[in-house]
């Protein structure tokens, strides 16, 4: 199993590079997930009390990339005001079977979680539980697949965080993810814990001690 990658580490947070098919948490007893993994790093280094540590934004497990963890309370009361606000940048790689409705632009839908099946849809404003959705895209590169299928790849500004929110939107837009059995019928019996061709590129925010800003970006 691939472990993530530690790009950056104080006294206050982690950043990390998440492998796909880690799980953020899991309740599956036995299956490591990016909170144990974490914590087990965090005890080697010493100390008498159990490490803490807090999950202030989440990947889906087939999903790779940049994430950030509070190593104590007061930087996650920090952080999570900052995801709240807005004040985080994410952003993603994605690459789509087939073409969006322009090479740019944004994509404002409302979605609602079927929690029973672990999915979301695109509703209406009015449906019960329905929460706003919205994103900015810019096409960076097309291309054919061996049978002559286009693919695009897209650079995704992530507005808000919804449940499976860009993987259901470019779904909605025509242009599903490769890869993604969840949203894309073609890929349909791929084994859901596969990578799926999305990837958190680039997170910045402000440290939540010092205040200066945090800028990652991975290839």
């Amino acid at each position: 199993m691939e472990h993530p990658a530690i790009l950056y580490e104080d006294k206050d947070i982690i950043v990390c590079d998440k492998p796909a098919g880690i799980p953020v948490q899991t309740r599956r007893f036995g299956q490591p997930d990016m909170e144990s993994i974490l914590k087990n790093h965090l005890a080697s280094s010493g100390g008498s009390k159990p490490p803490y540590l807090a999950v202030i934004h989440r990947l889906d497990q087939p999903v790779s990339g940049l994430m950030v963890f509070a190593k104590n309370p007061k930087a996650a009361a920090a952080l999570n005001r900052q995801l709240i606000g807005n004040y985080f940048c994410k952003d993603y790689r994605a690459v789509c079977c087939g073409t969006l409705p322009s090479p740019g632009g944004t994509l404002i839908d409302y979605l609602v979680k079927d929690g029973r099946s672990n999915t979301s849809r695109v509703c209406s404003k009015d449906t019960p539980q329905a929460r706003r959705a919205e994103l900015s895209y810019e096409t960076v590169a097309t291309a054919k697949d061996a049978d002559g299928n286009t693919l695009t790849t897209v650079h995704v500004h992530l507005k808000t965080g919804r449940h499976h929110q860009i993987r259901v939107q470019m779904a909605h837009a025509g242009a599903p993810l490769w890869g993604d059995n969840k949203y894309n019928p073609e890929f349909i019996q791929k084994p859901s814990y596969e990578p799926i061709s999305l990837r958190a590129f680039h997170l910045s925010f402000l440290h939540p001690e010092t205040g200066k800003p945090m800028n990652f970006t991975l290839e």
